[in-house]
């Protein structure tokens, strides 16, 4: 892709972000939520809300200035109402989330890249102090990554004690909703017996790099062959054949979502962490498939 193609996609990723055609679907919107509601009716449509979340997750913004940026907008566009700071947030981890609306849909065999990354919490005081100490402030982020469109197809989040052979299971079944996996690309975390035997019996092929002290004796048939040719081979002509370079897709997802997002969630327990970071995976995959 040439330099005038990424500028006019970066470019569009704001006009999305802040596309005016919730204004013009406002009423009808309203009118709808509003219907059967008991108490107070709805201000601000579940699309206005939308707008806001993304702004937050993009901006890093506490909810006090996601209040006044609603004042701002309100001045400039006085059918937009304004919030205050805690009905923002209530509405705001109420939207239902689906971080993989904007998947595009594929009959072609998928491969996918798999691994972890450290999400910061300094905010998320209780519960984590009571699971490990004052000392580990971060959870683990998983991503299963479709190598060719960088779309993240699945995620789990857990603490930063869980290893990365144990997310697996759930990442390969999280992909297999939405695209047909063929091949699982991982680097040494997932040089395991579990790893090999699982995505055996699912048809699925492995290309996991070996561990430097991996045995030639030890392991499945699968992991064994692997260690065999990382040997005979060398690693760069093990990877250039089994197409383990392709891993690196999962990386750039990372350094992208980290530049979008920042490195830190801005929730406080466990439950909103989960929904702060998949409400961003939806944002990423809204993005990166313009």
């Amino acid at each position: 892709m040439g330099w005038k193609e990424t500028d006019e996609k970066l470019i569009k990723r704001g006009e999305l972000i802040l596309n005016p055609e919730f204004l013009r679907n406002r009423k009808k919107e309203l009118k709808t939520m509003n219907t059967h509601k008991r108490g107070p009716h709805y201000r601000m449509a579940n699309s206005y809300i939308q707008l806001l979340s993304a702004v937050r997750y993009l901006y890093q913004m506490p909810y006090r200035q996601l209040e006044g940026f609603t004042h701002s907008l309100h001045t400039l566009v006085p059918a937009l109402p304004t919030g205050d700071y805690s009905g923002l947030r209530r509405r705001i981890l109420s939207l239902p989330v689906d971080p993989y609306r904007d998947l595009k849909e594929t009959n072609e065999p998928v491969s996918i890249a798999v691994d972890s990354t450290g999400i910061k919490v300094q905010k998320a005081g209780g519960w984590i102090e009571r699971k490990h100490g004052k000392k580990k402030r971060y959870v683990k982020l998983h991503f299963a990554v479709n190598t060719e469109t960088h779309e993240v197809v699945a995620m789990e989040v857990s603490t930063d004690d869980m290893h990365d052979v144990r997310a697996l299971p759930g990442l390969v079944e999280g992909a297999e909703r939405y695209v047909r996996v063929a091949k699982v690309i991982g680097d040494g975390a997932y040089d395991s017996g579990m790893v090999y035997d699982l995505l055996e019996a699912k048809g699925i092929e492995p290309v996991i790099k070996p561990r430097r002290n991996a045995r030639l004796d030890a392991g499945p048939p699968a992991r064994r062959r692997a260690v065999s040719q990382v040997r005979e081979l060398g690693y760069d002509a093990w990877a250039r054949i089994t197409g383990y370079g392709r891993r690196w897709a999962v990386e750039t997802s990372y350094s992208t979502f980290k530049r979008l997002f920042g490195e830190l969630s801005l929730a406080r327990s466990c439950e909103n962490i989960v929904r702060e970071l998949m409400g961003k995976v939806a944002l990423y995959n809204m993005l990166v498939n313009m």
